[in-house]
């Protein structure tokens, strides 16, 4: 067995590795970015070394500044997680030509899967069954477009280097195509440095199926059975679950065959997984589901296979690393319970689920769950990475009780003020469809009107805050009459609203430091100040705040000017997107407080106007 590892990631995953790792007896070292030199995992290693500053480039994913590290710690293996260099076969070379052992699979194996048209063809040669489409070398739009006529429309446009969702179009109607080609190449240079793409029939009942193989030095490859992915937004996965609703024992061995045999055809050693798309309009049948990847790394979604199976991944795979055969023979693999796996992102589903920075200054994950997390109360969330919190990992007998299990989880978390997804997966996982297993990648979409009702607490929380305003038990009651029912509105100022409520406590409802946390979501209250603008329930108030981190562009309003409702007061620029923050209602303009090329956070005060008197 290897005796230490360097982790060449951060985050959850780092801190997951550390986690099996000395349970193992194995050594831990960390690495780290300027910015995490004080972050979760780096508390967590036996030691850790700075790698250079906070930029991924320079860090992360900087492979000379890595393998120095190693070399100074005397590490005797090199772990990348996913992400980052997981899946970079020269990095991979560069650790095994230093005298390392490379905890992933053989450089050639990268290589083979790396670029999505080699490995269909490869496919195709091995006897793995391939979506529909065009991967060819004579990349002219015109032979493009010729392809995808024969292929039948919709068809999807893909980077042949393309991953995690970029360098993707789907095309409905020939006179589009051109069009679309142009913008996905300039995505997939820009993105890859490779604006080469291939041709995909579209599946218009898209189910994401993906089958977890392990091989070892020995010839010896398994399967783990599969997961399904298929909640997705934008192509990034939202839930995983194992094993997938619908798939009959017939099917998932047809499937997890076909996996094993793409495995086979690139020599694979170590964890990886065998992505499919299924046409799931008439359900899963095994000749309606095509290869369409491999990711030759661990997945962030590996724990539901590890609940499903008893297996823990991260120490196969450092048992593979170290010449050992693989623990499990296929027949003693089984399925047990139903699991599913949440990711809990600081992001703001009401602002169209953009990024929210900041620090954890409340931070409250269920504790009667598995939870994978990088960060603690009090970590900051910055904008230089993937901005997850945590996976929320349920395992349950069946599927309908995971479902439950995971939306109660989810809409306990407790986050503040950074914004999260909490509620958003809360109400997924409750979703009638979603529960009766009626999923594929559009589900989301569909839906986005339920699962997002927008930012407005709803009046139980109302309620709740109005009556953590109250005065003590022992203070005289408002509003009492004798043989009356008690009368005691109260305004309270709440989701920049002010209105007017009875007071009503609720066991659903957490009140913790002027805040009202419910579903997974949190509002701040307190009674309303005399600056703000005072309406009826759900009355926007005249405050203009920021509703994520970025650059002021233009300050469009000048203090005293006269505006009516909807104006455009102020363009804030944020993740390379322009947003225009437009006036509530007619008005004046009282005050304005930033300037353009200012850099302001979340919720930061830009603006107020007052109603004419």
């Amino acid at each position: 067995m290897i005796d230490s590892v360097l982790i060449a990631n951060r985050g959850e995953i780092a801190c997951r590795i550390i986690r099996t790792a000395r349970a193992m007896g194995v050594r831990t070292i960390a690495v780290h970015s300027e910015a995490d030199a004080t972050a979760r995992h780096v508390a967590m290693a036996d030691e850790a070394i700075a790698i250079g500053p906070a930029a991924a480039r320079d860090s992360y994913l900087n492979a000379d500044r890595i393998l120095a590290a190693a070399r100074a710690s005397g590490a005797a293996a090199i772990h990348p997680g996913y992400g980052f260099l997981s899946e970079n076969a020269d990095f991979a070379q560069g650790v095994i030509d230093a005298g390392l052992v490379w905890i992933g699979p053989r450089p050639d194996s990268i290589r083979a899967m790396g670029l999505k048209d080699a490995a269909k063809a490869r496919m195709i040669a091995a006897g793995v069954p391939v979506t529909p489409g065009y991967q060819g070398e004579d990349q002219s739009p015109e032979r493009l477009a010729a392809e995808a006529a024969a292929t039948g429309y919709p068809v999807l446009i893909k980077a042949v280097a393309g991953g995690g969702g970029k360098g993707m179009r789907r095309v409905d109607d020939p006179a589009d195509f051109l069009g679309a080609l142009e913008s996905c190449r300039r995505e997939a240079a820009a993105s890859f440095g490779d604006d080469r793409v291939l041709i995909e029939k579209y599946i218009l009942s898209p189910r994401h199926i993906e089958v977890q193989v392990f091989g070892d030095t020995h010839g010896n490859i398994v399967h783990l059975f599969e997961r399904d992915c298929s909640l997705q937004r934008r192509h990034q996965k939202v839930i995983e679950e194992a094993p997938a609703p619908g798939m009959d024992e017939a099917t998932r061995a047809s499937v997890c065959a076909a996996a094993v045999q793409a495995a086979r055809a690139v020599d694979y050693v170590g964890a990886g997984t065998i992505e499919f798309i299924a046409d799931a309009s008439h359900g899963l049948r095994a000749d309606r589901i095509w290869f369409m990847e491999m990711n030759t790394r661990l997945q962030v979604e590996h724990p539901v296979t590890e609940a499903i199976t008893g297996v823990d991944l991260v120490e196969w795979q450092l048992r593979i690393a170290s010449g050992e055969p693989l623990p499990l023979a296929q027949d003693d693999l089984s399925i047990t319970g139903w699991a599913m796996e949440a990711r809990l992102y600081a992001e703001n589903p009401a602002t169209g689920f953009l990024p929210s920075t900041g620090r954890l200054d409340r931070l409250a994950l269920p504790d009667t769950i598995r939870v994978d997390t990088g960060v603690r109360e009090g970590d900051v969330v910055t904008p230089h990475y993937d901005p997850m919190i945590a996976k929320l990992i349920v395992h349950a007998p069946d599927r309908t009780e995971a479902a439950t299990r995971l939306a109660m989880a989810a809409g306990s978390v407790r986050v503040w003020p950074v914004r999260t997804n909490a509620g958003f997966l809360a109400r997924a996982a409750a979703h009638p469809d979603f529960v009766a297993g009626h999923v594929d990648t559009g589900f989301i979409e569909r839906h986005l009107a339920t699962l997002v009702p927008g930012d407005t607490p709803p009046p139980v929380v109302q309620q709740a805050a109005a009556a953590a305003l109250l005065p003590q038990a022992n203070a005289p009651l408002a509003g009492f009459r004798l043989n009356a029912p008690v009368q005691c509105d109260v305004s309270v100022e709440i989701g920049g609203a002010i209105v007017r409520v009875t007071p009503q406590p609720a066991d659903a409802v957490v009140i913790d430091s002027g805040i009202a946390y419910h579903g997974g979501e949190g509002w701040s209250f307190g009674r309303p100040r005399s600056d703000r603008f005072v309406g009826g329930a759900g009355t926007a108030s005249g405050t203009i705040v920021a509703p994520m981190p970025g650059r002021i562009v233009a300050v469009l309003v000048a203090e005293g000017e006269v505006v009516t409702r909807g104006t455009r007061l102020i363009v804030l620029e944020a993740m390379k997107m322009e947003q225009a923050l437009t006036a509530p209602f007619d008005g004046i303009v009282a005050e304005v407080k930033v300037a353009a090329g200012q850099q302001v956070r979340e919720g930061l005060t830009l603006a107020r106007i007052e109603e004419q008197g």
